[in-house]
C-alpha cells in the first residue's frame, strides 16, 4: 500500500516537473524524496517518471495514476479538517440515548439553547423507556451519550445531572385530591393503580417501594410510558407515580409528593475516555440539571 508521503513526493514532483524543486518545496533531502519515489515505483510495478538530463517527465502510468494520487491526497486533508473541526465543536453526529420521559423537559432546551459542539453537531436521536437498556446501548458503541435515571448495570461512566422528585398524579376524584400534602406511599393501596410494564424501570422501583411500606398495589393496568401512566391517572383511572420530567405539559389531574419524598438521580452515561464532543455535551446538560416545571412545583408546595 503507497504511503501519502510517497504519493505527496509523486504529486509535488508532477507539479514542480524536476526533483531538485520537489525536494525543495516538501524540505526533503533529494535522495530522501527519489527514494520515496523508487518505492512508490516498485509498488506499482512500473516506472511513473522520465528520467531526462533536465528534469522528469511522466510515464504513460504515471500520467494515469496522477488524479488519483491529487484525490487521496485531499482524501487524508478532509480527514484532518474535519476531525479537527468536530474535535473545537464544528460538525459531526451525536448519538444521543435518552429516557424518552427527559427529551422534551432536558434535553431539548440543551440542542436548542447551548453553544459550541452541542449546538453545531447534528444529534441521533434514540428514546427508550429502560435505563439498562440506554447503558446498554452506550457500553457496546451503539450511542455516545446517555441520559437517563441510574442504570442497575455497570460498564459505563456515569455522571450526575441532578436528581428530579417522583410525585403520585390523583385522578381529580380521588379523595386525597381536595387534601393539600404529601401523599403517603401507604396509601397507594387504597384503590388502583396505574402500574408499568416490566419493560420500563419503574416498574421493580415501585414494587420494592410498595413492598418496603406493607403495601398491595392493585395494577389496574399498565403502560410502558410514563407519560401515559400520567394522562390515565387524569382520566380516572387510577394513582400513578411518575417522575416529575414525565409529567404532560400542564401538569394533569392533581400532583401530590410522596410521604416520605422518593427522588431519583438523573445521570449522563458515556463510555472512558470520552472526546472533546461528549465532553461539552455532558456539560452542556449538567449546566441545564433536571428543572421542575413551575406548575408542578407549585402543586408540590400547597
Amino acid at each position: 500500500m503507497p504511503t501519502l508521503r510517497a504519493l505527496e513526493c509523486l504529486v509535488s514532483v508532477f507539479d514542480h516537473g524536476s526533483v531538485t524543486a520537489a525536494a525543495a518545496a516538501l524540505h526533503l533531502s533529494q535522495p530522501a524524496l527519489s527514494h520515496q519515489l523508487a518505492q512508490l515505483e516498485r509498488e506499482v510495478g512500473t516506472p511513473l517518471l522520465e528520467r531526462l538530463p533536465r528534469g522528469v517527465r511522466p510515464t504513460v502510468a504515471g500520467r494515469a495514476v496522477h488524479a488519483d494520487a491529487v484525490a487521496a491526497l485531499a482524501a487524508a486533508d478532509r480527514v484532518l479538517t474535519t476531525g479537527r473541526a468536530v474535535a473545537h465543536g464544528g460538525g459531526g453526529v451525536l448519538r444521543v440515548a435518552c429516557a424518552e420521559t427527559m427529551t422534551a423537559g432536558l434535553l431539548a432546551p440543551v440542542l436548542r439553547a447551548s453553544s459550541g459542539a452541542a449546538a453545531r453537531t447534528r444529534v441521533e436521536l434514540t428514546e427508550l423507556t429502560s435505563a439498562d437498556e440506554i447503558a446498554a446501548r452506550v457500553a457496546d458503541g451503539a450511542a455516545d451519550v446517555g441520559v437517563s435515571p441510574r442504570p442497575g448495570r455497570d460498564g459505563v461512566d456515569a455522571e450526575v445531572l441532578g436528581r428530579e422528585p417522583l410525585v403520585a398524579v390523583l385522578p381529580r376524584h380521588h379523595p386525597l385530591a381536595g387534601t393539600p400534602g404529601p401523599v403517603p406511599v401507604a396509601a397507594l393501596g387504597d384503590g388502583p393503580v396505574v402500574h408499568y410494564d416490566p419493560g420500563n424501570g419503574l416498574a421493580g422501583w415501585l414494587d420494592t417501594l410498595a413492598a418496603g411500606h406493607g403495601v398491595a398495589l392493585d395494577a389496574v393496568t399498565r403502560t410502558r410510558s410514563a407519560t401515559t401512566a400520567a394522562r390515565l391517572a387524569d382520566a380516572g383511572v387510577g394513582v400513578a407515580v411518575v417522575r416529575v420530567t414525565a409529567l404532560p405539559a400542564g401538569a394533569p389531574g392533581v400532583v401530590r409528593a410522596l410521604d416520605p419524598a422518593q427522588d431519583r438521580e438523573v445521570v449522563a452515561l458515556t463510555r472512558p475516555g470520552r472526546d472533546p464532543v461528549v465532553t461539552a455535551f455532558v456539560a452542556a446538560l449538567r449546566r441545564r440539571g433536571v428543572p421542575v416545571p413551575a406548575a408542578v412545583a407549585a402543586q408540590l408546595t400547597s
